[in-house]
């Protein structure tokens, strides 16, 4: 019979690789077991030396002998619970033993140093990483390290983090922890300069058919996978210390999310460069004094409304405050609230680094406030200026912008959107659309700076479908009254006529408060019938168009219905 021959020794002083597993040899082959064996190390090896082939049959006729030889009931009881704890106790043994080898094995193929997997480990999304510590000993010692959860992603498209997995990985991270992102993002979005909101609601969900009902089910006997307004209590851990080198924070829809839990939050977060509040149920005014008290080095700033149109809760001293305390902002956005002309021109002309400015779906920005905007300190930095879907946005004040941008101003300007679904403002009455101004100077801008990136997208001047999308949404939930055409179409062109001097006396004068709580009524009942009028003129342009085409008798028909 041939012997097994054993590689020689590595020299002392080289470095030892992982010796080759031998083949399995016979009980006849093993070696004796060395001297200082115990007497347990004694019989395990004389019970391991026995072949497989006949171990099972005798294993089975040897315990049987045990068993008869035993005298009463209660001793064959005893010796058969004794089997099991010893066979548990050696499958544990031989458990921890294959670990602890293939653990040496992995430290042995795997090419990369400790500090340099934790390097690598510390680039991986939260997700990747907790797979990553799941592989086996050494990655999961690795994956350990608090710089690798220096940057915390758990965000998905549907609830399945709670509380709990947060604050675990807060602490992992301690001081180390440099970016924060939590919350529902409900799948991809659309264009760069598109002003859809990332709201998680039922009219605007994710296709969740895909995810396994694991996913989908409540799990019995566990917390909820929903996040509550102390998620972020743990950055006020150790004493503060945890929040302190925080540098990024992105929250979305956290809809149990507060005014005085966001605040403590961002108290616990001098350092914060970059903010993110995505349909948070919080105060705009609020949000932004806790900012301008505590975050004074921060550079970007993005918030949008979860109640579009609906928060005009910011005031001027507000502003001010911000724009003294927080001097770095370079990036600003502040999307779906209730903007006058005069608060944002005291930000965007403040802000002396303003690069980027976004105020899609505000309410009440009119345009005014680019006026003599970019031959001054602030506001000629600008490269990024969106004001998408702005209702109130003028024709004339953007023709008057892009008269500027021809005469030199704004060179830096590299972007510019001011598209709308419902058409621009008409200068003297500004509940008539317009969906083609011939006075923009489009054509000429795009000449004269072609660097420029240009997004002027109307709907058809016949198109009504987007009313229509407007009428079923917030507005006559806001209302809580049935619409009806003909009682409140002529009330609603009186109350507009009658109310426009006011609103469009607000340029900037020194009673801009007092104008901002005289219209805060008014403004509200304008929006509706404004939707009011301009469904109204749709219907009678689109039963003109039906008497041109198809006969006067069908067209009157057509617009009879429509009124109905």
């Amino acid at each position: 019979m041939d012997t097994l021959h054993h590689p020689p020794p590595p020299p002392t002083g080289s470095p030892t690789s992982m010796a080759k597993r031998p083949c399995s040899s016979s009980p006849s082959q093993n070696p004796r077991p060395p001297p200082h064996f115990s007497q347990m190390d004694h019989l395990l090896h004389s019970f391991l030396s026995f072949p497989d082939s006949s171990l099972p049959i005798s294993l089975d006729l040897s315990f049987d002998r045990l068993l008869d030889s035993s005298h009463s009931d209660a001793d064959q009881s005893l010796l058969i619970d004794r089997a099991h704890n010893l066979g548990c106790l050696l499958l544990r043994a031989a458990n921890r033993s294959a670990r602890r080898r293939a653990s040496l094995h992995n430290s042995a193929a795997w090419v990369l140093p400790p500090d340099l997997t934790i390097k690598v480990f510390s680039m991986l999304d939260s997700q990747s990483l907790c797979y990553a510590a799941a592989t086996c000993s050494m990655f999961n010692k690795c994956a350990m390290d608090p710089l690798c959860y220096a940057n915390i992603d758990l965000t998905t498209v549907v609830p399945k983090v709670n509380n709990a997995v947060v604050s675990t990985m807060i602490q992992r991270a301690g001081k180390s922890l440099q970016s924060l992102k939590l919350g529902v993002v409900p799948g991809p979005t659309g264009s760069p300069g598109s002003s859809q909101p990332l709201v998680y609601t039922i009219r605007n969900s994710v296709d969740v058919s895909s995810f396994s009902w694991n996913d989908k089910r409540t799990r019995q006997g566990k917390e909820s996978s929903i996040l509550t307004r102390s998620c972020l209590y743990p950055l006020s851990g150790d004493n503060g210390a945890t929040g302190t080198l925080l540098r990024r924070l992105h929250l979305y829809n956290i809809e149990r999310m507060d005014n005085a839990s966001l605040c403590v939050a961002l108290a616990a977060c001098p350092s914060l460069l970059d903010l993110e509040i995505v349909v948070l149920h919080v105060e705009l005014r609020q949000t932004l004094m806790s900012v301008s008290s505590n975050c004074h080095f921060i550079e970007r700033l993005f918030f949008e409304s979860s109640k579009t149109g609906r928060d005009d809760s910011l005031k001027s001293p507000t502003c001010f405050e911000l724009v003294n305390n927080c001097p770095n902002i370079s990036s600003l956005s502040l999307r779906g609230f209730k903007l006058h002309d005069y608060k944002v021109r005291i930000l965007v002309k403040g802000f002396r680094k303003l690069k980027y400015a976004d105020f899609s779906t505000s309410y009440s920005i009119t345009g005014t406030f680019l006026r003599n905007l970019g031959n001054g300190s602030g506001g000629s930095l600008l490269e990024v200026l969106i004001l998408r879907d702005c209702m109130h946005l003028r024709e004339m004040e953007v023709a008057r912008f892009l008269t500027a941008v021809l005469a030199g101003d704004f060179k830096f300007l590299k972007h510019l959107d001011i598209s709308n679904r419902e058409g621009l403002a008409s200068e003297g009455d500004w509940y008539q659309r317009s969906y083609n101004s011939s006075f923009i100077p489009l054509k000429q801008v795009s000449e004269v700076r072609p660097d420029i990136c240009l997004l002027v997208e109307f709907p058809s001047e016949g198109c009504f479908l987007d009313i229509d999308h407007i009428m079923d949404s917030d507005i006559n939930s806001e209302l809580g009254l049935p619409f009806q055409q003909s009682g409140h179409t002529s009330v609603g062109a009186m109350l507009t006529s009658s109310l426009e001097s006011s609103y469009n006396s607000d340029q900037g004068s020194g009673n801009e408060e007092y104008q901002d709580s005289a219209t805060k009524c008014t403004d509200n009942w304008r929006g509706g019938f404004f939707s009011s009028e301009l469904k109204l003129k749709k219907d009678h342009e689109s039963g003109n168009q039906c008497l041109k085409s198809c006969g006067h008798k069908a067209g009157k028909i057509e617009l009879e219905k429509r009124k109905q």
